[in-house]
């Protein structure tokens, strides 16, 4: 089992390194594939939802891998990103999150960091391929036409109303014991 100060050394060393081959963005680019991020088996849970999702399979063909998701563009953003996420390394290491039941049971505190993270940035990750200007409204049914009428003028991010479109929504605790 991994202790705190172990988990901060890696992560420092990790952040460290970062930096040192930050101008390299094959090394960045290679931690950016779908095939490294569901290398760890609480991923893999993931991967299998959203390969039945709009995002992975859908008549266009058009693939969105996580990073296309959940990593900025942007160098800055993007180191931040990694470094947030080697916390999802060490639970899995330490057996917070090593199996389908223990994922479960923190899937709804991991989802709202997720989601809290998006609301931040105003979806900055769902904006790079959809954007309200580029939404050709009329082609819209008459629903989704006016949801996304509503959610421009109310200022509403994508997260707001498509939590789910990739990954299993997850229920909400009945109680507050129960979110850890």
């Amino acid at each position: 089992m991994i202790n705190i100060q172990t988990f901060f050394i890696v992560a420092i060393g990790f952040l460290l390194g970062a930096i040192f081959f930050g101008g390299s963005s094959a090394v960045l680019d290679s931690t950016n594939t779908t095939e490294f991020c569901t290398s760890c088996h609480s991923m893999k849970i993931n991967h299998e939802e959203y390969k039945e999702s709009m995002h992975f399979k859908n008549p266009s063909g058009v693939i969105a891998g996580c990073s296309d998701c959940h990593v900025p563009k942007e160098l800055g953003p993007k180191l931040w990103a990694k470094l947030v996420a080697a916390k999802d390394v060490y639970h899995e290491l330490v057996g917070t999150i090593d199996s389908k039941e223990k994922f479960e049971a923190r899937r709804w505190e991991m989802a709202n960091r997720v989601w809290d993270k998006m609301r931040a940035t105003d979806s900055r990750e769902c904006r790079s391929c959809h954007s309200f200007d580029a939404m050709d409204l009329a082609e819209q049914d008459k629903m989704a036409r006016k949801k996304h009428e509503d959610a421009e003028q109310k200022g509403k991010t994508c997260i707001d109303c498509h939590k789910g479109i990739a990954h299993e929504e997850p229920d909400e605790p009945d109680n507050e014991s129960q979110v850890n």
